[in-house]
């Protein structure tokens, strides 16, 4: 591939991840691991190194949790079923995956913090955001990303932390747990409307943090040229202004044209590309720590060309390359650089 010095990635890995049994036929299911952790027991490329995921102690979990909704993820332990809702039940191991998920990412920002990588990738399961911080819903227990967070401003002192959600579904559980807090920036793009029906551009944030959420809805069908622009127009503009100490991405791959259970069309090509601006931003704000775990992605094929594309953009494999010049649909940014503009300077975004 030509790597000059690649940057050091950790990788979180482990087939205890399957152990988290959502019943057949739910697209959430230990497959995906298994998927994963197979195209990756063959890929190779300089400046891979495995961590071993860490449960989440209680304490952790609280950082984002009220303690009732953890007891009651808890009480599910041993249980052969329960379901928070129609699409979010659980199995007698899932607790206790869950758990594993959030340390799991965990143990991947202590390593950054240690300076043992630059950045990394958690492949867990159950995903997390759209757990609130009282409910579980949307195949997610408890909210991983969140958890990291206030994890990195309770533990390390970081301020200014980035969390970019390309996930398909928008992460209403992450949205909330910082819609009032200045020092983190949650950008979300996302299918809309879908499911779970918020992510409007018009919710920028509350109080001293308006702004400080930043909705990218996007009609079904957008590809590449959508979020490549996206990217291009406001998410790089609003970070550079906003000067990340650490990025966090919530990386799903159901805006993978391959899923089947959304209507985008991003190729491992337009994944690429999205990774690719963001280790950009990384290395000139935030010392190039970056982290992202897993979200949603549930055609099995698509996880297995779309994952080595991201970690091939996490080494620098194509740092230096110029990325192509999008070509949006007409108008599809236009809500959220109006929602926006007060905030930002991104007068000069989107002209041509």
């Amino acid at each position: 591939m030509g790597y000059n010095d690649p940057m050091r990635t950790a990788l979180v890995l482990d087939r205890r991840y399957e152990a988290h049994d959502p019943g057949p036929g739910h697209p959430e299911s230990p497959a995906r691991i298994h998927a994963i952790l197979d195209v990756l027991s063959q890929y190779r490329r300089p400046g891979l190194i495995t961590l071993a995921p860490r449960p989440a102690t209680p304490e952790d979990l609280a950082l984002n949790h009220v303690p009732a909704h953890i007891a009651r993820v808890a009480a599910t332990a041993g249980r052969p079923f329960y379901a928070f809702d129609a699409d979010t039940p659980t199995s007698s191991h899932s607790f206790e995956t869950a758990c594993l998920a959030a340390g799991g990412f965990l143990a991947l920002l202590e390593a950054i913090m240690a300076g043992e990588t630059e950045n990394g990738f958690a492949f867990v399961r159950p995903p997390g955001h759209h757990a609130e911080a009282d409910r579980a819903m949307g195949f997610c227990l408890f909210n991983n990303v969140a958890i990291g967070a206030r994890y990195l401003q309770r533990r390390f002192g970081i301020r200014r932390i980035l969390v970019v959600d390309w996930d398909v579904h928008h992460g209403n559980g992450t949205q909330d747990s910082f819609y009032a807090d200045p020092d983190v920036l949650y950008v979300s793009t996302h299918q809309y409307p879908f499911y779970p029906g918020t992510g409007a551009a018009a919710e920028v944030g509350s109080g001293v943090a308006a702004g400080r959420t930043l909705n990218i809805p996007l009609p079904a069908g957008c590809g590449d040229d959508e979020y490549v622009a996206a990217f291009a127009d406001i998410v790089a503009p609003v970070a550079v202004q906003f000067r990340p100490e650490f990025i966090l991405v919530s990386a799903g791959f159901d805006a993978h044209r391959r899923d089947p259970l959304a209507g985008m069309t991003v190729t491992d090509e337009g994944f690429r590309a999205l990774t690719r601006f963001l280790v950009r931003l990384a290395e000139t704000y935030a010392g190039a720590r970056l982290a992202a775990i897993l979200e949603g992605g549930y055609d099995l094929r698509a996880l297995q060309t779309a994952v080595p594309a991201v970690l091939d953009e996490l080494g620098g494999a194509h740092a230096g390359d110029a990325l192509a010049t999008p070509q949006p649909r007409s108008g599809v940014l236009d809500a959220t650089l109006d929602a926006q503009r007060p905030f930002w300077d991104l007068h000069r975004a989107g002209a041509e």
